[in-house]
């Protein structure tokens, strides 16, 4: 009783003898019949479409897809889910890792402590200056007001002491003027009563 195997090739199938010889020249004469029987249009198909073989395993992404033995009924797969951690997929960026950190030596870090006591002093000599120009120009400003007040209390006493003196001096040509009336009719009631005299003394 001789073994024998299923070979599928093009759509057929036939029982081979497992003799290597035979086997090449059984395939041979099946396959040359197997063209004849088949047109053109079929060759040309069967070349550009050809059947996955039975145990082809493809992959995408994270699925296996395995193919079985093709039956009557079809082609039956297997397909597997990977594990993502087990997939080995490089398409997903993996984050970049921080370059190692360099220990810093004592220079530098004196160096650093230097640095950071030259920008302390930088600040605060920035920040006096700044004080001492908000000083000086709080002082002008002070002195500018104090010079006005002084003009303004000056120019104030000026004409006060002008609007008096014109007061002063209404007051005496007044004084000088009623005085002047005075003497005038003074002499006026002399002169009346001098004539009175003269004329009494001529009557008597």
């Amino acid at each position: 009783m001789h073994n024998s195997n299923k070979l599928i090739s093009g759509g057929f199938a036939c029982r081979l003898p497992l003799c290597p010889r035979h086997f090449v020249v059984s395939l041979r004469v099946a396959y040359t019949d197997k063209v004849k029987e088949m047109s053109m249009l079929s060759l040309i198909c069967s070349c550009f479409y050809t059947q996955p073989h039975p145990n082809s395993i493809y992959q995408y992404g994270d699925l296996e897809v395995k193919g079985l033995n093709k039956r009557a009924s079809g082609q039956s797969f297997e397909v597997i889910l990977k594990d993502p951690d087990q997939s080995g997929d490089k398409s997903q960026p993996q984050p970049l890792s921080s370059p190692p950190r360099r220990e810093a030596s004592l220079e530098e870090l004196q160096r650093r402590l230097e640095a950071a006591e030259d920008r302390r002093k930088s600040q605060e000599a920035l920040l006096l200056k700044q004080l001492a120009e908000k000083r000086e120009h709080e002082q002008e400003v002070l002195h500018k007001a104090r010079e006005e007040n002084n003009i303004f209390s000056k120019k104030t006493e000026e004409k006060l002491t002008q609007k008096m003196g014109v007061i002063q001096e209404n007051r005496e040509a007044h004084l000088n003027a009623l005085k002047q009336r005075l003497r005038e009719k003074e002499v006026h009631a002399a002169e009346v009563r001098r004539n009175k005299e003269l004329q009494a003394d001529l009557s008597g």
